[in-house]
């Protein structure tokens, strides 16, 4: 029945994976991963050809189009490998480890990732994307495919030295990446990630730190092209709120304004891009992933707490309720991500047309909307305009003579007609396979908006999800799946699967005040520490200790697109600790021991540990431990919550105990009676408690909060 329509049908098709389904009919005879293909390569001697990918990204669409629908390249392939094809969403620790490989060979990475194995599946070539024939001083792909296997063949010596070498080179990023000094943790660590002065060894003058980094014009680190960097700011945040340095709120600001700004953001439907190819966040890579709108939404919010600023709540709100709209399943999953391109084109769906805005919106309102949102006639991005703000209320107003609010309202106006108009268009295509690393983090994000925004809407969709992860991407055992789709969840959960979800169910937690979502967090992290953690190393595996053998067991720790596993596990396990009183020290110690081991490359290199840095600063930042009594739909009890949530206070945990709640078990809330018959706020902080409180001015100032 499946070959009805198609002249090809690989072995693809039983696979729930988008991507793998992308090439399930493509003449290459592809496998997934997994002991079919690697005993065959085995059985018949033959190398390796394995394509990494995922469903939004370009570059794998090209390479498809040019050579894996080929007939000619694929026979090629077909004769001389055993072509496997993974998703890297789904596998992340297939990626990481050819990925270090692919670096360590190339210099650089990226997908398509194109690696070439022996039958044991060690690497002894690889890059990215290649071309079906040389072109601009990139080899060929038909080139690569024959001289590596008549390399096989003919000179199988060096095919196995070079392979022998990479496999040393990859166990040793396991254990060399981090090497900590011994030293006590200090703030002079998050001092020296921020900015550092003096003289090298020459005696020059040399400065660094993340302070030197950013681009003073338009925000973000300096270059192109740009991305977002959601764990850098939340890192500049905390600085700001932890030194009160200026310049690091100047840098925020600065950056979430030109982001939100730019075109990097949907500005009809909400939500960030991946990234902007230019320095100016004015021409995004097109596709929506999840990963960057759970962790922006969140920063925004973070930031309105911070500053009040009006611009902050919208962006964050108009991403959620993109999510909500566009990648939320009526099952209550989170779906991963939207392509870039649509009926073939690169960002087709999101671009305009001078003419076609003038047509829907009418000469006037039009004209306010092209000045306001840089609508040209010639295009200001290959012949097409890709909407960003480039003018302000007052200019439009001042420059037509009319009010600020005439202008607000025709560009609301505005936006809706097109946003209606824009749905008519064809989709960018989705990933709708679901995550669960992906889905806690952007369940933290809804959790802690239901709460920071008052949104009971926000609160439904987190308990959705929470329930969807937890009934259905859950073993009897208690162990975590890594994807579902279609009714199939499956695949054993890595430590960045742990670490976010247990993330979400400690946000639910602040959500609801439940105990059960913190009780369901902790029998998660006792899983995580049994399965994951290194004792040798003090770190966390990204692979459970039953996992496949692979040909290394990889072990990351720099925050990337993604935090890393390592970073996040540090941090979930220090706010158990305090949440849970910790009687063993289990979580105090693992997490410590993280950051003993990583906080002084994190210091070093802080670009590449935004997540980790902020752990740092929550375990060295003194939180507070806030336990809230009395019921939450009381006055008193809503106005200490108002107090807790309308302020960005990033190093703290909260508890609240409801009227005949049972605080067994739970020593935040152990002895604490309400004071006069009031909604109380018990307060303590390194290891000592306040007077307890019932006015949110007291609790203010006991937060030690600037009103």
């Amino acid at each position: 029945m499946e070959n009805q329509n198609h002249k090809h049908t690989n072995r693809l098709i039983t696979q729930t994976s988008p991507y793998l389904l992308q090439h399930a009919h493509n003449p290459v005879d592809w496998y997934p991963w997994g002991e079919e293909a690697l005993s065959r390569a085995r059985a018949e001697d033959k190398p390796i050809l394995l394509s990494i990918g995922y469903s939004a990204c370009h570059w794998c669409h090209v390479m498809e189009r040019e050579s894996f629908e080929n007939e000619t390249i694929a026979a090629q392939m077909n004769e001389n490998f055993v072509c496997i094809k993974v998703d890297r969403e789904e596998r992340p620790d297939l990626d990481s480890i050819y990925m270090d490989a692919v670096v360590g060979l190339t210099g650089r990475g990226g997908w398509p990732m194109t690696v070439f194995l022996t039958p044991a599946g060690v690497p002894f070539y690889g890059g990215t994307y290649y071309p079906p024939t040389g072109r601009g001083g990139m080899p060929g792909f038909t080139d690569i495919l024959e001289a590596l296997s008549t390399a096989y063949r003919e000179r199988r010596d060096e095919v196995d030295q070079n392979a022998a070498q990479i496999k040393n080179y990859l166990e040793e990023t396991t254990t060399l990446q981090a090497k900590g000094s011994g030293q006590p943790l200090s703030t002079q660590l998050l001092d020296l990630a921020w900015y550092y002065e003096g003289t090298n060894r020459q005696g020059k003058a040399v400065k660094g730190g993340l302070a030197t980094q950013f681009d003073a014009q338009e925000g973000g680190l300096r270059g192109a092209p740009k991305f977002p960097q959601p764990m850098t700011l939340d890192f500049v945040l905390r600085t700001f709120y932890r030194t009160g340095d200026a310049a690091a709120l100047q840098i925020l600001e600065l950056s979430l304004t030109k982001m939100a700004q730019g075109g990097i953001y949907d500005q009809l439907g909400g939500g960030f891009h991946r990234y902007s190819t230019d320095g100016r966040w004015l021409a995004p890579h097109f596709e929506k992933m999840l990963y960057d709108n759970s962790q922006l939404s969140l920063l925004y919010l973070h930031a309105y707490q911070a500053t009040s600023q009006e611009l902050y709540k919208r962006i964050a709100i108009e991403t959620l309720d993109y999510v909500a709209r566009e990648m939320f399943s009526p099952e209550g999953g989170f779906y991963s991500t939207q392509d870039a391109d649509s009926e073939g084109e690169e960002g087709k769906f999101f671009v305009w047309g001078r003419a076609e805005i003038e047509t829907a919106l009418g000469q006037e309102d039009a004209a306010i909307f092209s000045r306001y949102y840089d609508v040209t006639k010639g295009g200001n991005w290959e012949g097409h305009n890709i909407l960003h703000v480039v003018s302000t209320l007052a200019e439009i107003a001042a420059e037509i003579g009319v009010s600020e609010e005439t202008v607000r309202e025709s560009l609301a106006r505005s936006r809706a007609k097109l946003f209606e108009l824009r749905e008519k268009r064809v989709y960018p295509g989705r990933d709708d396979k679901v995550l669960t690393s992906w889905n806690g983090l952007m369940l933290k994000s809804f959790a802690l908006a239901s709460r920071i925004l008052v949104r009971e809407d926000y609160r439904e969709i987190a308990l959705k999800n929470a329930r969807f992860i937890l009934d259905t991407m859950q073993t009897p055992e208690g162990r975590l799946l890594r994807t579902y789709k279609d009714g199939k969840a499956h695949l054993n959960g890595f430590l960045e699967d742990y670490s976010y979800f247990i993330d979400g169910l400690l946000g639910l937690y602040e959500a609801t005040f439940d105990l059960k979502w913190l009780e369901e967090a902790r029998k998660l992290a006792d899983i995580m520490l049994e399965k994951f953690w290194d004792e040798s190393d003090q770190t966390f595996f990204d692979t459970a200790s039953d996992h496949e053998q692979l040909v290394t067991r990889p072990r990351s720790f720099y925050d990337n697109a993604v935090p890393g596993g390592n970073s996040v596990a540090a941090d979930v396990l220090l706010r158990l600790a305090l949440l849970t009183g910790d009687p063993d020290s289990r979580y105090t110690d693992k997490a410590t021991g993280v950051l003993g081991r990583l906080g002084e490359i994190a210091a070093q290199n802080p670009s590449s540990f935004g997540r980790l840095l902020g752990a740092l600063d929550f375990y060295l930042g003194a939180p507070f431990e806030v336990a809230l009594v009395g019921n939450e739909n009381e006055p008193g009890a809503q106005a200490l919550l108002e107090v807790v949530y309308g302020n960005y206070l990033p190093n703290r945990v909260v508890m609240l105990l409801a009227d005949g709640q049972d605080s067994a078990g739970w020593p935040l809330l152990e002895e604490r009676p309400r004071q006069k018959g009031l909604p109380t706020a018990y307060v303590c902080q390194n290891y000592a408690c306040q007077q307890p409180v019932v006015t949110p001015g007291e609790l203010v100032e006991q937060l030690k909060l600037k009103q």
